[in-house]
Formats: structure tokens, sequence, C-alpha cells
């Protein structure tokens, strides 16, 4: 398959994804936003569209106008039965596409915590384990959009994933960061790591031994999108 993926920050790259997707031999192409490239206008050039995360609010048009076409795209993506995954700031964006609304959530959460299956979630292609510690970097959530299957919530985030079929899939939290990608977002928004109830320090973040569980958890998923 054509991938193409839209990426918002030079320190949040696919990670893990670029890899299991080359393994398998699909073809990638991404746009970095953040430079200034320009996004496909419409999804004829792709087959599966992936959404990363970044730093910014997905309401903030004027210092970022990509945001506009971006969104667009998405919308596109799925009305078109592309398979289109999101993460974090992606996850986002794929809600306030298919008619949710993105706000600030109570706390900020960043570091490792929890996730919990949702009972919605045995409807899904995507169901997740009942729990599976994951790494998390928000200081937004989003309401579910109509149609959506809630997948995950957290104590400090009720809306941590949602999936429509089987080719659509939002995740609030990050699978995809090996070792490296880790350190690489923790000391690029090291001024986020201010005290806060679900927010770690750099040095708990860091730690060595959380990234295989939460891998294999991206390998099947990956997988369902890939079948559609």
């Amino acid at each position: 398959m054509r991938v193409h993926w839209l990426q918002h920050a030079p320190f949040e790259g696919l990670g893990l994804i670029e890899g299991w997707l080359q393994a398998r031999g699909h073809t990638l192409a991404g746009t970095r936003l953040f430079a200034g490239e320009t996004p496909p206008a419409a999804p004829d050039d792709f087959d599966w569209l992936i959404v990363m995360g970044g730093p910014m609010n997905i309401y903030q048009y004027r210092d970022h106008p990509w945001l506009r076409p971006e969104q667009r795209l998405i919308a596109a993506a799925v009305r078109e039965g592309k398979r289109v995954l999101g993460i974090c700031l992606g996850a986002q964006l794929i809600a306030d596409a298919l008619g949710g609304k993105v706000y600030q959530n109570a706390e900020r959460e960043i570091g490792w915590f929890p996730v919990f299956a949702m009972p919605d979630g045995a409807a899904s292609a995507f169901t997740l384990p009942h729990e599976t510690m994951v790494l998390h970097w928000h200081g937004d959530t989003f309401s579910l959009p109509p149609g959506s299957i809630w997948l995950a919530a957290s104590a400090g985030c009720a809306h941590q994933a949602f999936s429509m079929g089987r080719r659509v899939l939002a995740l609030q939290f990050h699978l995809e960061m090996a070792s490296a990608d880790i350190a690489r977002i923790t000391a690029s928004c090291a001024d986020e790591l201010t005290p806060g109830k679900f927010v770690q320090t750099a040095a708990d973040i860091l730690a060595p031994g959380r990234v295989n569980a939460a891998a294999g958890l991206l390998d099947r998923l990956l997988g369902i999108l890939e079948e559609g």
C-alpha cells in the first residue's frame, strides 16, 4: 500500500511504525508540515494516512495555517474509505474532522500510565487488553465523534482511544516510540515536565524496560488496519 504520513514536529517521527511498514513492503511518503511542506490535496495519492503527534493545539490556525487543509484531508480520507491512524495530536485531529471537539483536559498527562479497555470496545476489531502501560504526552483531549467506538480510558483522561470501522483508529497515547524517540521528545519538551498529578520526571519517563509490551500491541493494531 501507499502510506502517507503527516509530521507536525521534528522530534515526533513514525518511530516503530516505519520499520513495520517497510518490512511489509509498503511505500512511504510524508509531509513535514512544520517545515512548510504541502500535504496532498486529496486522498487519491495514498491508501493509508498516518497523522502523528505535535505540541500545538489543533485550533491554532493563525500560528499553523496548514491545520485547516490537514483537517479537510483527514475527513476526505475517512469518507473515501482510506485507512487512517492518528496518534496523540493526530487522534485529536481525527476526532475534530469527524465531528468531535478538542479541548483542554482537566490534567496534563505526561509519562507512563495505564490505559484501561472500555466495555464498548468489545464491538470493535481494535479491542484492547484490559490494562496496558503506555506513554502519554498531552494536555488536550477530545470528545468522541458520532459513530465511533470508545476503546480506552485512563485515570487522568477519559477519552484515550476510539475506532470507526476497521480502517480508522485514534490513539491519544504513544505506542510507536522506541527508546531513542522517547529520549528525543523528553529533551525537546523538557519545559513541560513541571509538577502535576499525572506528570512524571524525565528519569521516570526514560526508565528502561517500558517499550516492548507497548510495541507488541502496536504490531497487532497495525495488522488490523492493514487488513482493513
